[in-house]
């Protein structure tokens, strides 16, 4: 039966069964241990699973990722919390040029299985130093797998397949949804394989493609967008290396038409690798250029009013997906 979770309580689920029927998992990070994390997500696991598995470490995101890369490579699984998203870019190369390659550089007999969990997306108050959404950055770096998580469900699920891949994984959620409403969370399921989309939706008209918070926008939209006899096909993403392709290529040629949507700005975002490949795996079959909408290229202001202006509202979708369908 599901249970009725936030997003904090799914992930510090996943967290939980991960520590107790793995052996070789550790969980640290900044404030991750008796703080209980610096948005609640890790509370308790300290106190159950002891501090020699789950504690704090210094500010320094480069020691925490060079420690998990070793501790990867000597057989352990660390899921490391980065607070923000943006804090990762310290240890670029840790992440890029250490963990991604260890598996090639080694002729295949090391590995890093390693997690890094951490948040990205605007909120009120949150300055340009901690609201970036820097996805599109990391699905570029082959041997690392980029997963964003929409629903609690996701979070749940997609955190423990990350722990179960033999890889290295970032993992990426959003803070506006950790505490925001409970929803309905199936544990103790078998652990998924960390790639593949999920259909939200059914539509013919239009595919409408989103990944993290976005979705639930794309979801109203695609309500408000059926009340006007327009169907939209709503896939959420997850995994966005690896791409599932063929689910979204199945979609397209159904529909004909795609909308992109993302909270990143959209020059250099995830979204026009999306769109470079569906023109050119489905340009005879289009009815309408593919789409996308994302924020423009400026920094994200702190101000609620002005980030929603920047970043597209439900309003902006259904909007292009209205001009999309009407061609």
């Amino acid at each position: 039966m599901p249970e009725l979770l936030t997003h904090a309580k799914a992930i510090n689920a996943a967290l939980r069964r991960a520590l107790q029927e793995r052996d070789d998992t550790l969980l640290f990070g900044e404030d991750v241990g008796k703080p209980g994390g610096v948005f609640g997500v890790t509370k308790d696991l300290q106190r159950d699973f002891g501090a020699r598995r789950v504690f704090d470490t210094p500010i320094s995101e480069t020691a925490m990722l060079g420690s998990a890369v070793g501790a990867a490579m000597c057989g352990l699984r660390p899921i490391v919390e980065i607070m923000w998203i943006d804090f990762s870019l310290v240890a670029m190369d840790q992440i890029v040029n250490q963990a991604a390659n260890v598996r090639y550089v080694s002729a295949g007999r090391l590995g890093a299985p390693l997690v890094i969990r951490t948040q990205m997306g605007a909120l009120p108050g949150s300055c340009a130093q901690h609201s970036q959404n820097l996805e599109a950055f990391f699905t570029h770096v082959p041997g690392l797998r980029v997963g964003v998580a929409a629903t609690a469900q996701d979070a749940h699920d997609m955190l423990l397949a990350a722990v179960w891949n033999d890889d290295p994984v970032m993992v990426i959620e959003n803070r506006g949804l950790y505490h925001a409403q409970a929803e309905d969370v199936v544990l103790g399921d078998p652990v998924q394989a960390a790639a593949g989309a999920r259909r939200c939706r059914e539509g013919a008209d239009l595919t409408i493609l989103s990944w993290g918070a976005m979705l639930y926008k794309a979801r109203a939209a695609a309500d408000e967008l059926a009340g006007q006899g327009i169907h939209a096909d709503v896939l959420n993403a997850r995994w966005l290396a690896p791409f599932d392709w063929p689910a979204l290529l199945d979609s397209v040629r159904k529909t004909r038409r795609l909308l992109v949507v993302h909270e990143a700005n959209v020059t250099g975002g995830f979204g026009a690798e999306i769109c470079a490949r569906v023109q050119q795996e489905c340009f005879g079959q289009l009815a309408a250029p593919v789409m996308r909408l994302g924020a423009p290229d400026a920094r994200m202001p702190a101000a609620p009013h002005l980030q929603e202006a920047l970043i597209p509202q439900v309003p902006d979708i259904v909007h292009a997906a209205q001009s999309m369908v009407t061609r």
